[in-house]
């Protein structure tokens, strides 16, 4: 089981719906699922579902994955917020949108 602080291999992609309705797609894995779920269950998301499981673990993956380790501390399975990942501009963001694109899911 992963701990907080641990690189995270991504391979799934989750939907998480917002407070205010709004939702939008993450790159995860079994433990980020199940502290978007806790998150959840203490109202700090609405909801989280699993759209995707087993994505390729391509260069695309790999660029936005090393982002998300290099830039977030991964949060325990005791969380007292919810952390949404920015996507900036430029290579991450352009990353992001091939992979929802060849996950067909955009």
């Amino acid at each position: 089981m992963a701990e907080a602080g641990d690189y995270q291999t991504f391979d799934l992609i989750q939907e998480i719906e917002r407070q205010d309705g709004t939702s939008y797609y993450e790159l995860g894995n079994v433990y980020m699922n199940g502290v978007a779920e806790r998150c959840a269950l203490d109202g700090y998301i609405k909801s989280v579902r699993i759209v995707q499981m087993n994505i390729p673990h391509g260069t695309a993956v790999r660029a936005y994955e090393k982002y998300i380790n290099d830039t977030y501390t991964m949060p325990s399975l005791h969380p007292d917020h919810w952390e949404e990942w920015d996507k900036p501009e430029g290579k991450i963001k352009d990353a992001y949108e091939e992979i929802l694109q060849n996950n067909h899911i955009a």
